[in-house]
């Protein structure tokens, strides 16, 4: 059995644009598009991490309605630096 495309979400890299109330953030993505997007995966499991404006994440978007999603967990300068120029921008 494989993963059903409706349930399974696209999953992109983007950089944290804005911290707005209730734990969602604005992410401008690696197509320039911005979504938002709440902290869950790892970061829901007890191990919380503050994600602060600048920051890289990895978002799963929903495949409903690609405008929303969920940060997968935050991409580290070193393994994130060679995407960094593709999301940079205001």
């Amino acid at each position: 059995m494989g993963v059903d495309p409706a349930v399974a979400g696209l999953a992109m890299k983007g950089k944290v644009v804005d911290q707005l109330p209730n734990g969602l953030y604005r992410v401008r993505l690696e197509n320039q598009h911005e979504a938002l997007a709440h902290a869950g995966g790892a970061n829901s499991a007890g191990n919380f991490v503050r994600l602060s404006p600048g920051d890289l994440v990895e978002v799963e978007l929903s495949p409903l309605d690609p405008t929303r999603g969920r940060i997968q967990n935050r991409v580290t300068f070193a393994a994130g630096a060679k995407s960094a120029a593709g999301i940079e921008g205001s």
